[in-house]
């Protein structure tokens, strides 16, 4: 059988689950309450704005944040999450709830306005029985899709095919042109 190779280097970090390749700012000054220091959505909600470039944060609200998923299903794919560390949706006020809600109605609409999205898959993964990679930090997954899109290859092939740098989505998604390096 005859195979191309689709280059993802970033998805390296990800398969040998080695937490020092992974990109990794100053450590916060101050953490949130009750945050769990090995949690990368607990050091993205309690780190400087500053740094919400380099670990991909494209909003934050008082209550919840939209993070960039570093090793994405799709091209545009997101999180969104609370801030604080809450394992349950049971953990979260009305207020937080709202909020979380709120966020996912719009970034499925910038996502449609910037990147032409047709729909989305938006996941929410309750415990590790469930399939949750962060467990205790709930988080929603936000993923777009279009008509003729390969997202069948995670699950038949085990390859994901993406036609974009993760900093030109990060700086295309809050409506900024890229930064030249």
């Amino acid at each position: 059988m005859n195979r191309d190779i689709l280059w993802a280097p970033w998805r390296l970090a990800y398969i040998e689950g080695d937490p020092a390749s992974r990109p990794a700012p100053g450590e916060p000054v101050i953490w949130r309450a009750g945050a769990d220091r090995g949690c990368f959505l607990c050091r993205a909600a309690s780190a400087a704005p500053e740094h919400d470039r380099e670990l991909g944060v494209v909003v934050r609200t008082a209550t919840s944040l939209v993070i960039l998923n570093r090793f994405p299903y799709a091209n545009g794919h997101l999180l969104v999450a609370p801030l604080d560390h809450r394992a349950t949706l049971a953990d979260l006020d009305r207020g937080q709830l709202l909020d979380l809600q709120e966020l996912l109605v719009a970034w499925c609409r910038r996502i449609e306005t910037r990147m032409e999205a047709h729909g989305f898959n938006i996941g929410l993964n309750v415990g590790a029985v469930a399939g949750a990679g962060v467990p205790g930090h709930l988080h929603w997954h936000v993923v777009p899709r279009w008509p003729g899109d390969v997202n069948f290859m995670p699950s038949v092939a085990g390859v994901n095919v993406l036609p974009q740098s993760l900093d030109a989505l990060w700086h295309q998604l809050r409506g900024e042109e890229p930064q030249r390096r």
